[in-house]
């Protein structure tokens, strides 16, 4: 069996994927899929850091813009509609490059992950939302980490939905949300190479901070604050997000701005502190670091190695 080609640049928010992905897909004449589970919505482009199009280049992007903030995204949805892409794409005679720091979506993408079908339980789901109402957003994400410590950890206490759905799953059918089953072994989906982009720890953080300083600047708040003046409920999936989450709250005069955005700088920062939890689980990883070589130096090398795994002719 012939499996799709496809190339992945992986790393943590803020590291560069975007312009890398970009630079290579213009080396290789080829798309772009976005593996980020925020820039499939419409009208969030400042908190997602979405590249406008002089930032693409030409290049046409996939799975970006593709629904409204008020519409829900899961990873099963993003398995089936990237798979049909890399494949469309191949077909094209061209090798994919996907783009993306969510590393559940990329890990099920090319490992083939299955996820459980457990039934919602609406009885269940109103007294979970009556302890989040009396005992707080916190106190059902520790009853999540005793039975699902896996999950817990890459969910924020504060996004309840998923909090919830977790729980729900592990009450109703005795699964968790972690226990996906690989379809194919250890085998992978796709003929692919995965290129992991690093940076120093305390050189990643500064460029974090200045990014989120630079979304501010950007317009982050009048983003926030038109999304729900358009009707997108506070609660929304997409409004869980981490930048959207935080201006939410000071718009309702929850908190004042200072303290919101050094959340947003604290929350991001743990966010690639995750991130590369998640990547270390992925040993297939080839990773460049920024910190040994400059930007074009490891363009070369990257583009180097790629021909060597797919020969041109």
């Amino acid at each position: 069996m012939i499996l799709d080609r496809l190339i992945v640049v992986i790393g943590p928010t803020a590291v560069g994927k975007t312009r890398l992905g970009i630079d290579l897909a213009q080396l290789l004449q080829t798309q772009i899929i976005s593996g980020d589970s925020m820039l499939i919505y419409r009208g969030m482009d400042v908190g997602t850091a979405k590249p406008d199009l002089k930032e693409r280049q030409g290049i046409t992007h996939h799975m970006i813009d593709i629904l409204e903030p008020t519409e829900d995204f899961s990873v099963a949805q993003f398995q089936s509609m990237a798979g049909e892409i890399i494949h469309s794409i191949n077909q094209q005679g061209m090798i994919p490059i996907l783009v993306g720091g969510t590393g559940l979506y990329v890990k099920a993408l090319l490992e083939g992950f299955t996820f459980n079908q457990a039934v919602g339980d609406h009885e269940l789901r109103s007294r979970l939302a009556k302890l989040a109402e009396t005992q707080g957003n916190q106190y059902l994400h520790d009853l999540l980490s005793e039975v699902d410590p896996y999950t817990a950890q890459r969910l924020h206490p504060n996004d309840l939905r998923r909090v919830t759905r977790a729980l729900e799953v592990h009450y109703t059918a005795g699964e968790q949300l972690s226990e996906q089953k690989q379809a194919t072994g250890n085998k992978h989906l796709f003929d692919c190479m995965v290129i992991g982009l690093s940076l120093r720890r305390d050189v990643l953080y500064d460029k974090i901070n200045r990014r989120v300083d630079l979304m501010l600047q950007n317009g982050l708040v009048e983003e926030v604050f038109n999304l729900l003046a358009r009707g997108v409920p506070p609660g929304a999936q997409s409004l869980q997000a981490i930048g959207y989450k935080e201006i939410v709250a000071y718009l309702a005069g929850q908190t004042d701005l200072p303290t919101a955005i050094g959340q947003i700088k604290q929350s991001t920062r743990h966010f690639a502190k995750r991130q590369m939890t998640w990547f270390r689980k992925m040993p297939y990883i080839e990773w460049f670091s920024l910190d040994q070589h400059d930007y074009a130096v490891m363009l070369t090398r990257i583009h180097k190695r790629i021909l060597e795994k797919f020969p041109v002719g």
